[in-house]
Order: C-alpha cells, then structure tokens, then sequence
C-alpha cells in the first residue's frame, strides 16, 4: 500500500474517532446540559434522591427560617408553579434573601427536602433567570406574584 493511501486510511480512522467521542460526550451530557432545575422540573422530572443538581428559583417569602445552631437555614424555592422545601449549613452571601432569586447546589434527601452545599444569589437587581421571568416577590404580602 502507497504512503498515500495510509495517510488517507489514517485521517480518515481519526475524524471517525473524534466523532465518535463527541457524539459519547453529548449522550453523557444529554440531562446535564441545563444549567439548573426549576422545582416544577424536579417534580415532573422525578429527579432521584442523592443526585447532585443544581435548584434555581425564587425564595419563598416568610419562608426563611433559622436554626438555633446559627448556621443551619431552612427555606422554601419556587418557580411559580412548584414550591421545594430546602436546607443549608454554611454562611450564606449576603445577597440571600426572601423574594431574590437563588441557585443551590446539592441533593434531595428520601424526604424530599433539597440539602444544600453551595448557595449562588443573583448579583444585582436586575438579574432574572429566564425561567422566572414574570414573577415578582411582593413585599407587604410576602407572596410571589406575576408581573403587571
């Protein structure tokens, strides 16, 4: 066989395994990809207890409730539609609070309550996922509310 022909066969055996590996990466990734679950996606998507995800939402108003031990916080996030109780244990940012918008890392426990790692606040006032645009946190009623 010429030179010519290996270099050919050779090129051709690896765009085969390049393609090969992406189309693997994007089969692995294919209930990954987004960025967060909403909890009306948790509730219809049946996620399993003990899989790390991440949870995005608002915070409940009147929902935020700490512990004695001054570290552990239990709150409700919600989409507008689905409502998921939470917990944390850690210092949370300062942007946290009831009616701002939330991304948690963890795990549901066999409860079904979401067990928080990692707390992300919006980063300023402006700031609103895509998900929960329309919905808006009254602070006289403490109840979230569709955009006028």
């Amino acid at each position: 066989m010429k030179a010519k022909h290996q270099r050919l066969i050779l090129a051709l055996a690896a765009l085969a395994a390049l393609i090969g590996a992406g189309l693997l990466a994007a089969s692995a990734l294919k209930d990954e990809a987004a960025y967060f679950y909403t909890p009306d996606d948790v509730k219809t998507k049946d996620v399993e207890p003990g899989k790390a995800i991440r949870l995005g939402g608002m915070v409940v108003g009147g929902s935020l409730k700490r512990a004695a031990d001054g570290v552990t916080i239990h709150f409700d996030v919600t989409d507008g539609k689905a409502t998921v109780p939470a917990r944390f244990s850690g210092i949370a940012p300062d942007l946290f609070r009831e009616g701002s918008g939330v991304v948690a890392e963890g795990a549901f426990d066999a409860k079904g309550i979401f067990l928080a790692t990692n707390l992300l606040a919006k980063h300023d006032e402006r700031y609103m996922p895509r998900e929960l645009e329309g919905i808006q946190y009254d602070e006289k009623t403490h109840e979230m509310k569709a955009r006028p």
